[in-house]
């Protein structure tokens, strides 16, 4: 084996011849090399290939999936948690919704509102042209959103509650008053004071008002009360006494029916008896008396009063 070398700077050459032991360990260098660096490139690629796998790289891939598995489970069971407190929100501000129609329903009357204009079960009706600028809401903007919603059903439910409070505590206080007739048709036969009584001709003193109606007709309590008297009663026939808040109390004589019990809670305007003729009567009309304190005094003031 020749080897020749070629000095460029001087233009000479010079001529090497390998023999013997050096041709063959120069021969085996550069055979060798090429496999040697093949099989480290081979190496390299095999190190860094994924689908080449020692069993640490198993264990620890293992690992992170588990990691991973825990990670998603803790995600789920958090929005679940957040969904379900999502809906119990939901089903308050739904029961609340359900509260205030109530209220509103009592107050329209109540106020004795009109029952079309104010009806709670209707959808409120608004509306209006589509905007360009509009955008989904963001989850922090829905959960503002509900926030602001529920601070508001809170405010209306206490501001409704108090306005129902005051218009039924001045429809309790207006049911307690004494006022008004205890019939609807009739008209004045008698007069509170001194009068020929109508069967001696003598004077005498007549303690009620007397309204002249047609037999059966409604008498009405003019307050609500409890029934203390529901029965005959000498010289009025049948009767029903009723006592009242404040004092009062009335009494509607010569009924032909009764339709109350002693005990009985009435309403104001409630039918209590139908105009008769019962007792120390010359014709159907109910004998109206009104006393205050134990005392009797002129149901005429009454009678014209309006409820403060």
């Amino acid at each position: 084996m020749k080897i020749i070398l070629v000095d460029q700077r001087h233009g000479r050459s010079r001529t090497i011849v390998l023999k013997g032991w050096v041709k063959a360990a120069l021969s085996v260098c550069l055979l060798g090399a090429p496999v040697a660096l093949g099989a480290l490139g081979y190496q390299l690629a095999i190190s860094h290939n994924p689908a080449h796998f020692d069993e640490q790289t198993a264990i620890n891939w293992e690992t992170r999936l588990q990691q991973q598995d825990l990670q998603l489970e803790e995600i789920k069971l958090s929005s679940q948690e957040q969904l379900e407190a999502l809906t119990r929100r939901l089903a308050t501000m739904q029961a609340q919704l359900l509260r205030l129609e109530a209220v509103g329903d009592r107050i329209v009357s109540v106020a004795d509102l009109d029952q079309d204009e104010f009806d709670f079960s209707q959808a409120v009706a608004v509306g209006g042209p589509e905007s360009d600028s509009a955008v989904d809401y963001t989850v922090p903007q829905f959960m503002d959103a509900i926030n602001q919603l529920e601070i508001q059903l809170d405010e209306r439910e206490q501001q409704l509650e108090m306005l129902e409070g005051l218009l039924v505590g001045r429809q309790v206080q207006a049911d307690q008053e004494v006022t008004g007739r205890p019939v609807e048709r009739g008209w004045i036969s008698s007069r509170f004071g001194r009068r020929a009584d109508p069967f001696t001709g003598q004077l005498s003193n007549h303690l009620g008002i007397d309204f002249s109606s047609t037999r059966g007709t409604d008498i009405n309590a003019t307050a609500a009360g409890v029934v203390t008297w529901s029965a005959q009663k000498q010289g009025y026939g049948l009767m029903v006494e009723i006592t009242h808040a404040n004092g009062f109390l009335t009494r509607y004589g010569h009924a032909d029916e009764l339709l109350v019990e002693v005990g009985e809670i009435v309403r104001k305007g409630q039918t209590i008896a139908l105009v008769g003729n019962s007792g120390r009567s010359t014709g159907p009309h109910v004998h109206f008396e009104v006393f205050k304190n134990g005392r009797v005094v002129d149901p005429a003031s009454y009678i014209n009063r309006t409820v403060r």
